[in-house]
């Protein structure tokens, strides 16, 4: 009797996967996949097996081992998904470019407990809102009152490591960096010093475990339901991860409510969406005042806090890391970055400081950071779901397909830049970009929904970079050939990246 009812059971199950996977196979997304280069597609499974078991190292490595295997964009079929995996521009361009499919993927909704429904996770009507809001707080105009915060904070970053050199200490990068940039973006886009705020250590760490805890959900396709997220246990040690992170960014917010309470000479103006005052200009200001004028809520302007809170320090640090270990690892480069820094700062005074034009002007450093952030996008991946059909090489991938763009990979296009991993600044004279696909180099996205804080950014780390560079000589301990790559929210290592910093001889002018 029993033998009978489990075979009844297993036929039954047998019958309704092979109607499953009829039904799979009726879609447009499944056809489209047939068409496309990817892994063998197993019935039901299709390339489910191919992510399962890997580890943080082993997924980065993945997707590397992928773009080299097919040498072009490719697919996975996975629970009755096409995902498109973009890294050449044919596909990169139609999409970014686009003002149509400019909704994120399932992946970022992993990311609203950590950051809400703000600036990088919203659509529609809210992102246009949200764009338009913020986007006065990042005017070029408004980047003088940042310069300031970057030289002083730069500043004391040179006192920090004056022991190190002394003692000819090997210096982690990873933890001196994130708390230069955790402090520049609390006082210019948050207008509050850090040195006020206990628990700020805190939040680093935090930072790093809740984005642990997420990237190991996007690489467990059976946790994206949130009944079976809560079900094996992982809600509450997020919620009880994120819990000190937003203490943290609700006491900065608390702390910018009552000092503009306490301003006077604060004063409300709506013109067309922008909100000033007449204090040091800062993202919060902007989002209270626009609170005031029932713009946005309490609740929108915690997300967007937290929003700018992690993407503001941790993205650029990744950034910063990078550069500061290709100046060690490339001597030559750096000995050109100081030169041309020497020769800038020769046609200054000693009390004066760098100006944003003095920054721009320095050419050579900028075609450094530039091949920085082509080598080690600190974003290395963003995802999108089309919003329409897609037709690429006469297939069409149908409205839904996920598409991810892999910006590590579509920086190491060969036909966009030839032997990708060598690090050759001069690939960003003028007339060689010129020639080039402007979607070939995306670090801060592109297109409609490209990065906000972009300019503010590259000033940030010209600043700290100048400002090392005029101090100490970079002297490399970690290669890059030794850098282990995790698959992270943002670029990140594995290993501590160390150098050494050897104090100049003949001092310059700090800048």
């Amino acid at each position: 009797m029993f033998s009978s009812v489990l075979s009844l059971v297993i036929i039954t199950l047998i019958v309704l996967l092979a109607v499953y996977e009829w039904y799979l196979r009726q879609r447009d997304g499944y056809r489209a996949a047939l068409q496309y280069p990817g892994g063998p597609m197993l019935p039901v499974l299709g390339n489910i097996l191919e992510v399962l078991i890997k580890d943080t190292v082993q997924t980065f490595n993945y997707a590397r081992s992928n773009a080299l295997k097919y040498g072009r964009s490719y697919r996975q079929w996975i629970f009755g998904n096409v995902i498109l995996n973009v890294i050449r521009i044919r596909e990169a361009e139609p999409i970014l470019s686009s003002t149509k499919h400019t909704r994120k993927s399932i992946l970022y909704r992993f990311l609203e407990p950590l950051m809400g429904d703000g600036l990088l996770c919203s659509k529609g009507s809210k992102w246009q809102a949200r764009r338009k809001i913020l986007t006065p707080a990042f005017h070029f105009s408004i980047l003088n009152d940042f310069l300031q915060v970057f030289q002083e904070e730069a500043e004391k970053l040179v006192g920090l490591l004056d022991s190190c050199a002394d003692a000819e200490e090997e210096v982690v990068l990873q933890s001196i960096v994130t708390r230069f940039t955790l402090n520049t973006i609390c006082e210019t886009a948050m207008g509050v010093k850090l040195d006020t705020f206990i628990g700020a250590d805190k939040y680093r760490s935090q930072v790093y475990d809740v984005g642990e805890r997420i990237v190991h959900r996007t690489m467990t396709p059976w946790l994206y339901d949130d009944g079976v997220y809560n079900l094996f246990g992982y809600q509450k040690p997020l919620e009880d991860a994120i819990e000190p992170i937003h203490d943290f960014t609700r006491s900065i917010i608390r702390q910018k409510r009552e000092e503009l309470k306490q301003d006077s000479t604060m004063h409300i103006e709506d013109s067309d969406g922008i909100y000033e005052s007449k204090q040091r200009y800062a993202m919060l200001n902007t989002l209270l005042m626009a609170e005031e004028n029932d713009v946005i809520d309490e609740e929108g302007i915690r997300e967007e806090v937290d929003t700018f809170m992690f993407e503001g320090h941790d993205t650029t640090a990744a950034g910063l890391i990078f550069s500061i270990l290709l100046l060690a690892t490339e001597q030559e480069a750096q000995q050109r970055v100081y030169d041309e820094l020497l020769k800038a700062r020769s046609t200054k005074s000693e009390s004066e400081a760098f100006t944003i034009a003095d920054y721009n002007n320095l050419k050579y450093l900028d075609r450094f950071v530039k091949e920085a952030l082509r080598l080690y996008p600190p974003v290395s991946f963003i995802s999108r779901n089309l919003s329409g059909p897609l037709e690429v090489d006469s297939t069409t991938f149908p409205h839904g397909t996920i598409a991810h763009i892999h910006i590590y990979d579509l920086h190491r296009d060969p036909e966009q830049f030839p032997d990708p991993e060598r690090f050759d600044p001069d690939r960003f004279l003028p007339e060689v970009a010129a020639k080039r696909n402007p979607y070939a180099y995306v670090p801060f996205s592109a297109g409609p929904r490209n990065c906000i804080g972009q300019k503010y950014a590259l000033l940030e780390m010209k600043t700290v970079l100048c400002a090392l560079l005029i101090n100490y000589r970079i002297l490399p301990v970690t290669t890059r050939q030794e850098v282990i790559f995790i698959a992270d929210l943002v670029l990140r290592a594995k290993t501590p990246i160390k150098v050494q910093f050897a104090k100049r001889k003949a001092n310059a002018t700090r800048s």
